[in-house]
């Protein structure tokens, strides 16, 4: 795998009983890459998406990021090589702040004890990740008072916080990015209207410029098109196609099984997504 391959799926299978969810996908997603994955209703996508973000062990195969295996690995330990992942429900911890929920998981910051103050933990930092997500107006609000586009982007710059340090702060102060990261975003837009779509995939696009690795499942097209640097489209358990959003978009295949053959791609680019309109507010 060459260095700019930072993630590399090799003939990914997974079994549950004599059902292959998972038929031999491969794949690569270069540094700094934003990758949507898409396909139809069992296609695979969240059983991918699942032995990606180590949910579940594939029956056969690899998932490398900068060379190294991540499969078996916990957590901790992936945090550790720079990968993060959020869920596609939200989880967040609705009775404390924002700047809480950010400083709680925090790379970086010391251990903390049962007779610290949670926020006095590198509030600065913090805040810059609050920003980032557009919450800096919200910093000090309790999460279960929010709506539910903001926990959404709260959840991101959680992630984003317990990556390592210089690459969290490089993105949360807009310097380029100096450790290798990887984001794994389950359907970032469920569940959001439009305008709060528009506002979160911006965010990640804002967060991929930044030089973060970014793959990513979705149902929404105008969280797609428009977004993704490249996508990847699963049927069957198999990979289907892979290329740029225009040319998966007139795939004949793609068009017929999944987009329908009347998809609009100009329709369907999000055209909103060019900034949060609130994100430095």
């Amino acid at each position: 795998m060459s260095a700019e391959q930072a993630l590399q799926v090799q003939g990914l299978v997974k079994h549950f009983g004599g059902v292959r969810a998972l038929d031999g996908v491969d794949f690569v997603v270069s540094a700094g890459q934003c990758v949507a994955l898409i396909g139809p209703n069992g296609a695979g996508k969240s059983t991918c998406f699942a032995c990606l973000a180590g949910q579940q062990v594939p029956t056969a195969g690899e998932v490398l990021w900068q060379g190294q295996s991540l499969l078996g690995k916990p957590p901790a330990e992936r945090q550790r090589l720079g990968v993060a992942r959020t869920f596609q429900v939200a989880q967040t911890f609705e009775a404390l702040t924002v700047l809480q929920n950010i400083q709680l998981v925090l790379r970086g910051a010391a251990p903390l004890a049962w007779w610290d103050r949670l926020d006095r933990r590198q509030p600065e930092r913090a805040l810059r990740l609050a920003a980032q997500a557009g919450l800096k107006d919200q910093a000090n609000a309790t999460v279960a008072d929010l709506p539910y586009g903001a926990k959404k982007r709260l959840e991101l710059a959680m992630a984003l916080s317990g990556l390592p340090d210089s690459a969290a702060d490089s993105v949360s102060d807009g310097g380029p990015r100096k450790s290798p990261s990887l984001l794994l975003l389950d359907e970032p837009a469920a569940g959001l209207a439009l305008a709060e779509r528009a506002d979160m995939m911006a965010l990640v696009r804002q967060v991929a410029a930044q030089g973060v690795t970014v793959l990513y499942t979705e149902h929404n097209m105008d969280a797609v098109f428009g977004v993704a640097d490249r996508v990847l489209v699963l049927m069957h358990g198999r990979l289907v196609a892979d290329g740029l959003p225009e040319a998966v978009a007139q795939d004949p295949k793609v068009r017929e099984r999944y987009l329908g053959l009347d998809f609009d791609l100009n329709a369907s680019v999000n055209t909103d997504a060019k900034g949060l309109h609130h994100a430095q507010g």
